[in-house]
């Protein structure tokens, strides 16, 4: 693929491979019928920002947004002017235009934990449960907890209705977990299933649902060698404590498995857009690939794929080798017409300063021409396995997002909006 484009093109995104349709962010953040994006993807690869960047342009473009993220870093917060983000929307001031608007929120998987606790139970089934010293360690640490918590949040988010009756939001933007296995987001019902319909939960909840004296007394037994074996694993007072929060939360299982399952069913529907962010690398583009795989399999839908951080060069058409080639070059020729530039005028650059930033400037670009290569051929790569795939590029930042005028150009970046860029 030739490195030459137009400099329009090169002030919004690095050169699009041919054999990828352009991911049109714009279309998609106009279309009513978008009613969630989720951003998903492996940490590091600027998946955060992005999705607050288009959470901004969409509220700036008439949606009513909520955006939820998973970074508990503190920039994002400032970036959006707010001191602080935590688990209930706050409005981003300032923010929204033809009725538009922004809340941004950050998920505490434990006070969402909580929150369904006391939405489900009662008063006092609630404080039993919240002291429970497993339901403790279980609500803030627990593998998967936070996946899980994260679809329960987002149901929230979908259900929540105004005064008026209709949705709060017309469009939740999803900044998911980053999972080194995966979509863990996704599994997190079917492992919530599994989990509840497992031999360990039957077991514990068993002596509260036989019935019958005989049967109680051939359970009782079985329990109590059960419960033996247990204990010597686990150790009593844990065991204990497993299974007084298991009881106590027999009468919410049902309402936990069906609104994970309600809100995987929302997933699936052509209202939702899954965005899957990768950096130009081979292990991240190897990893988007999964998620592309992953999300065809279960009939998710795909809206296309963020290449993040391209390296982009002012002069895509001066090539590594030939830049290296001219600095040597320049190099000779300074050298030997230092001493006459010198004489000539006292204005004139000297040939020491001239050797010290022409040359220099040239190798800088001819490392800069090589990362930009790999990264062109990283993406054309990923095109080539995944065709069909919408795809955009966004040209590495020159300095970190601190703001919304950052997120701003950030999200003009991935509409592929030069005049925006340029602001």
């Amino acid at each position: 693929m030739s490195a030459t484009t137009g400099s329009a093109q090169l002030r919004s995104r690095a050169a699009r491979p041919s054999s990828a349709p352009t991911l049109a962010f714009d279309d998609l953040l106009d279309d009513r019928a978008t009613r969630v994006i989720v951003c998903c993807g492996s940490g590091g690869v600027g998946k955060t920002t992005s999705t607050a960047a288009l959470a901004l342009r969409a509220a700036e473009r008439g949606r009513r947004v909520a955006v939820m993220t998973i970074d508990p870093a503190r920039r994002l917060a400032q970036s959006l002017g707010l001191q602080e983000l935590d688990n209930s929307p706050r409005a981003v001031v300032g923010v929204g235009s033809d009725g538009g608007s922004l809340d941004a929120m950050m998920l505490d998987m434990k006070r969402t934990f909580d929150e369904v606790v006391q939405a489900h139970a009662t008063p006092e089934k609630a404080e039993q449960i919240l002291a429970n010293p497993f339901y403790i360690a279980l609500s803030s640490s627990f593998a998967g907890t936070q996946e899980y918590m994260a679809m329960e949040k987002l149901w929230q988010l979908h259900a929540e209705r105004g005064p008026d009756g209709a949705p709060r939001w017309d469009l939740i933007v999803v900044d998911t977990p980053p999972s080194r296995s995966a979509l863990d987001f996704l599994d997190a019902p079917e492992r919530l299933g599994s989990f509840l319909d497992g031999r360990f939960i039957r077991l514990l909840l068993a002596p509260a649902k036989v019935g019958g004296r005989a049967y109680f007394k051939v359970v009782s037994k079985s329990m109590g060698v059960a419960r033996g074996a247990l204990a010597r694993i686990l150790g009593t007072q844990l065991l204990d404590d497993v299974q007084t929060l298991v009881s106590a939360l027999d009468t919410m299982f049902g309402g936990f498995r069906e609104r994970a399952e309600h809100t995987y069913a929302l997933l699936q529907q052509p209202g939702t857009a899954f965005v899957v962010v990768a950096s130009p690398e081979r292990d991240a583009m190897r990893e988007a690939g999964y998620f592309v795989e992953r999300l065809r399999a279960d009939a998710m839908p795909l809206a296309g794929v963020v290449v993040n951080r391209m390296v982009v060069t002012p002069l895509p058409q001066l090539e590594a080798a030939e830049a290296e080639r001219l600095a040597e070059r320049l190099a000779e020729q300074l050298a030997d017409a230092g001493e006459d530039a010198g004489r000539d005028s006292a204005d004139a650059v000297s040939g020491d300063e001239a050797r010290s930033l022409l040359p220099g400037l040239l190798a800088l670009h001819a490392d800069a021409a090589r990362t930009a290569v790999r990264h062109r051929e990283a993406a054309r790569r990923f095109a080539d396995r995944h065709p069909g795939v919408p795809l955009v590029e966004v040209p590495l930042a020159a300095v970190d997002v601190h703001d919304v005028a950052g997120l701003r150009t950030i999200g003009a970046a991935l509409a592929g909006v030069a005049s925006d860029v340029e602001a």
